[in-house]
């Protein structure tokens, strides 16, 4: 991160930080190919530091309705496989948060959108391989919001809209997905070419740093699928999708504050302070 990336740490004013969150578990697994990935979650605390509770915008939990764990010890889902065993013997207690759960169930329904509160589900590898680098104490409150199933860019652009008064409080809100993310391109290369992979993150680049218009840059996130190798870089998009939730509760210019390879592909992070 940039040294103008580095907010007031006393203020109580929320941090959005949009982050790839890599392969599996494997940056905790000391992945060479993930090392810049883990050095740069390994700084997240000195430049954001200790919010008091993060909300966990994962690519992995879709359901029809928003969700949000609301159970006050959620156990983890090991939600990946083929993996040695040590992947599975990770731990990361996080306490969960049913009162902030409970704020978000009424934000949203505020804004007619039903929210469920689950007490049952755990917290995925979306949710505990960033956060077990970032804060490997385990010690901050966290709860899940789950994507839409319906996968539309502009309803997840609307959801992070409905969440924007969390903006006032001293949380740190969390996208966790990649910039990149063709499974089969990842082993099987010129599935989806370089030109394709530098396309989509300049153009992704551009559209949440540039200075214009929100409603352009509405409408550029919203219809990302027309972005050169779009397609090719996100054939589903559900881990593109948390970076439009943070932009909604945004509402403004990011700036990057990752950029390297992972797993020999261009991905990147962005935060809004």
């Amino acid at each position: 991160m940039s040294k103008t990336a580095q907010p007031d740490l006393q203020q109580a004013n929320a941090r959005i930080l949009f982050v790839p969150h890599g392969g599996g578990p494997m940056p905790l697994l000391g992945d060479p190919e993930q090392a810049s990935l883990t050095r740069f979650l390994q700084t997240v605390p000195a430049q954001l530091g200790q919010p008091e509770a993060i909300i966990m915008i994962s690519a992995h939990w879709e359901m029809p309705v928003p969700h949000v764990t609301a159970g006050a010890s959620p156990e983890l889902i090991y939600d990946y496989g083929g993996f040695p065993p040590e992947a599975y013997a990770i731990q990361y207690p996080a306490p969960g948060a049913p009162a902030l759960a409970a704020d978000i169930a009424s934000l949203l329904e505020a804004q007619g959108v039903p929210c469920m509160q689950d007490a049952q589900r755990g917290f995925d590898h979306g949710m505990f391989v960033p956060l077990k680098l970032m804060y490997p104490e385990a010690a901050i409150p966290v709860i899940q919001l789950s994507l839409l199933a319906n996968l539309d860019a502009g309803a997840h652009v609307a959801l992070g809209q409905a969440l924007a008064p969390l903006r006032d409080r001293n949380l740190l809100i969390v996208g966790s997905g990649m910039t990149f993310h063709n499974l089969r391109a990842f082993f099987m290369p010129g599935l989806a070419r370089d030109t394709d992979n530098e396309g989509f993150e300049t153009w992704l680049r551009n559209v949440c740093t540039s200075d214009m218009p929100e409603n352009e840059r509405t409408h550029k996130l919203t219809h990302w699928m027309e972005a050169p190798g779009g397609l090719q870089c996100h054939p589903r998009p559900e881990h593109l999708l948390p970076l439009q939730v943070c932009y909604g509760m945004a509402g403004k210019k990011a700036e990057v504050v990752f950029d390297d390879k992972v797993i020999g592909k261009r991905v990147s992070g962005y935060l809004w302070t």
